[in-house]
């Protein structure tokens, strides 16, 4: 590494063992919204963000920073807002996944493409960040079984079960309960992924579809980017009966850095955040220049509540307590969020969250699980019930008209 962590450093004296540290167990990171970043701002002109450049004016995301932070492995989110419907919910994400493919072209060197947990570990044998795609909601299959197995085709190694609204075979965190959880094609949806190898993630989906796909799934399921309900009271954590089954399913929460959803003074503060963009006819997950510029006045005017690394950190001792160290990871969620922890600025600043995690006698051996372990053992146990599944049962061609009427 050349570089250091951008942002205040609670730890200062910790930051070069957490440096020596990553080095040799790099992050496995589970969300990551660049590719939507680049949609909304350059409309997919990678000349206009070149990431090879510093981006620090525009983005969370670079690859000098990606390197700084420690990242050995990226799940890059090839999401698509909720409010697109149907065939052109499946087209934005077709062009997502464009995205993340030419990212790799552009950056062979830097960047290597993984759909496997080997290809995860060759390419931290070579000095690359393995980079793996994730759907964020399942209105990116609109209700069809052969578009999930084309989306696995094309690469994508886990899907959202759904984003902030609820869709026809499952419930949102952030909507008005419909099902109580997951329907009959909402569980089919859930063996068939499990069938084809692609991980069930339950960031975003209500505690109803959480317990559902946990009592449906034969596969382990991940968290791509959720923290803990107990120690921040938003829906779209975790409660602690949903963290307690992790192990008996062999699942991964991956803690999130979004502060309206781990710090408890930022909900109320983000609520009238969002309304501001809305009264100035934006969308409350904008973060365009435009956008920006209103948040930074809004924030001059009524001071932002900042969470730290600390914050993060109290979440992860919580999750390790209930879930156990074997299942839990780190999930950014960098460039899908106007405001970031002091000291998480950026992707750079992963070592400022390990050393803070030292400092409170976490060992090297349960950081390493943390950081690489348990998020390359989910994929390749997930690949294992993908072979056996595969051998004993064929395609689903089921619908949803069929099974939910």
């Amino acid at each position: 590494m050349t570089s250091t962590p951008t942002g205040p450093v609670l730890n200062a004296e910790l930051l070069p063992t957490a440096l020596e540290f990553l080095a040799e167990h790099p992050v496995v990171d589970g969300h990551n919204d660049l590719p939507w970043a680049l949609r909304e701002q350059v409309r997919y002109d990678l000349d206009r963000r070149d990431i090879a450049e510093d981006q620090s004016a525009h983005l969370h995301t670079d690859i000098a920073r990606l390197r700084a932070g420690g990242v050995g492995a990226q799940f890059w989110s090839v999401y698509v807002r909720s409010d697109l419907g149907g065939d052109e919910a499946v087209s934005a994400t077709l062009e997502q996944i464009d995205c993340v493919d030419q990212l790799l072209a552009r950056y062979p060197a830097d960047l290597a493409p993984a759909e496997t947990a080997d290809a995860m570990e060759k390419a931290r044998t070579e000095g690359r960040i393995a980079s793996l795609k994730g759907a964020e909601g399942g209105h990116s299959i609109n209700n069809s079984l052969a578009t999930l197995r084309a989306l696995h085709a094309l690469g994508v190694r886990y899907m959202t079960l759904t984003h902030n609204d609820n869709i026809a075979w499952a419930d949102s965190a952030t909507d008005t309960e419909r099902l109580g959880g997951l329907s009959a094609f909402g569980r089919e949806v859930v063996r068939e992924m499990n069938r084809t190898g692609m991980l069930v993630d339950l960031s975003h989906v209500s505690a109803g579809t959480m317990r559902d796909a946990l009592a449906t799934s034969e596969a382990p399921v991940i968290f791509s980017h959720s923290s803990s309900r107990a120690v921040c009271d938003h829906p779209r954590n975790i409660p602690d009966d949903v963290l307690a089954q992790l192990p008996a399913n062999g699942g991964v929460a991956m803690a999130t850095f979004v502060p309206k959803f781990i710090l408890p003074a930022a909900v109320e503060w983000t609520l009238r955040a969002d309304e501001n963009l809305r009264a100035h006819g934006h969308h409350h997950l904008d973060t365009g220049e435009e956008a920006m510029a209103l948040h930074r006045a809004f924030e001059a005017a009524h001071p932002r509540p900042v969470a730290t690394a600390a914050t993060v950190a109290d979440h992860l001792d919580h999750m390790r307590e209930v879930a156990g160290v074997d299942h839990i990871g780190i999930g950014g969620d960098y460039d899908g969020t106007a405001f970031t922890p002091a000291g998480l600025e950026d992707v750079a600043g992963y070592p400022n969250l390990v050393a803070e995690l030292l400092s409170r006698n976490w060992s090297t051996a349960d950081l390493a699980k943390l950081t690489w372990g348990n998020a390359v053992r989910v994929l390749r146990d997930a690949e294992a019930v993908s072979r056996d599944l595969a051998a004993r049962r064929g395609p689903s061609n089921a619908t949803l008209e069929q099974l939910d009427g």
